[in-house]
């Protein structure tokens, strides 16, 4: 969302009206207002992470109490039941963005002893963002 902030606004001071008013502006000023837009992309990507992460955790507390009595929620150790896969390697075998329908339905395919009660959408979203912070992370291309 932060990054859309962004370029709506770099795209407005692209745009004809408020470039005749950058003209008219001196050096200084327009130096000013680059900073202050630059200020304001670097805090509200800052917020866009801290709503992550904070999404991330409250995941973590669901996946513990939902899940944690078969399934491994912590970035090592076995699952207590074996064939519950441990959550970090869950991207291993799904795409763990395409989790939510399957979450809002019940999952009814998974381990023989996993309970298939829907998820509230709001509880998707928490448990699809701790998915992802403690899965693996794609490789860096060069």
């Amino acid at each position: 969302m932060a990054d859309r902030h962004c370029y709506v606004l770099m795209r407005m001071a692209e745009s004809d009206v408020i470039g005749a008013y950058a003209l008219m502006m001196s050096r200084s000023s327009r130096r000013s207002a680059a900073v202050l837009l630059g200020l304001f992309c670097l805090f509200a990507a800052q917020a866009a992470t801290a709503r992550s992460d904070r999404l991330a955790r409250e995941g973590h507390a669901l996946a513990v109490k939902r899940c944690g009595a078969c399934h491994a929620t912590e970035m090592t150790g076995a699952s207590p039941l074996a064939a519950a896969p441990p959550f970090r390697s869950l991207a291993y075998r799904y795409p763990v963005e395409t989790l939510d329908e399957a979450l809002a339905e019940g999952i009814v395919v998974g381990h023989p002893d996993m309970p298939s009660d829907p998820w509230e959408p709001a509880d998707i979203k928490r448990f699809i963002a701790y998915l992802e912070k403690i899965g693996p992370k794609p490789a860096k291309t060069r």
